[in-house]
């Protein structure tokens, strides 16, 4: 079964985590620190930024391709997954810096987290009710 919808968002947030991965390989390979962070706040960052990002994604793709498979509307489908890529982008950018407010961390956070709680609820309850 084609997913088109989950694809065309699985694309970017899998690009996105390669930004993420190659941003801390970078930073690793310029400090010459092969293991954790040296002591270095801004690679700490970094790997934090790429290890949510990783904790993240899969799950809520997970969740986005089974609403898709289950039959949700495409509106709300493009709606949830905006809602992901724009809150991974935003928590993702917070983590390539040191200093800088919380905001795009907080914010992001919440869009992917009531993506991923809305995407649950709504296969869950499906698949309890026995719809798609």
């Amino acid at each position: 079964m084609a997913l088109p919808i989950t694809a065309l968002y699985a694309g970017p947030l899998a690009l996105l985590i390669l930004y993420l991965a190659f941003s801390v390989v970078g930073m690793r390979r310029k400090g010459k620190v092969i293991l954790g962070d040296g002591g270095n706040k801004l690679l700490e960052c970094r790997i934090r930024g790429h290890a949510n990002a990783c904790e993240t994604i899969p799950i809520a793709l997970i969740l986005l391709g089974l609403s898709e498979g289950m039959g949700a509307p495409a509106w709300v489908l493009h709606i949830l997954g905006l809602m992901l890529l724009i809150g991974r982008v935003m928590h993702g950018i917070h983590f390539q810096q040191i200093r800088g407010g919380i905001t795009l961390r907080f914010y992001g956070m919440i869009l992917t987290i009531l993506a991923i709680a809305l995407m649950a609820i709504s296969v869950f309850t499906h698949a309890l009710l026995g719809i798609g």
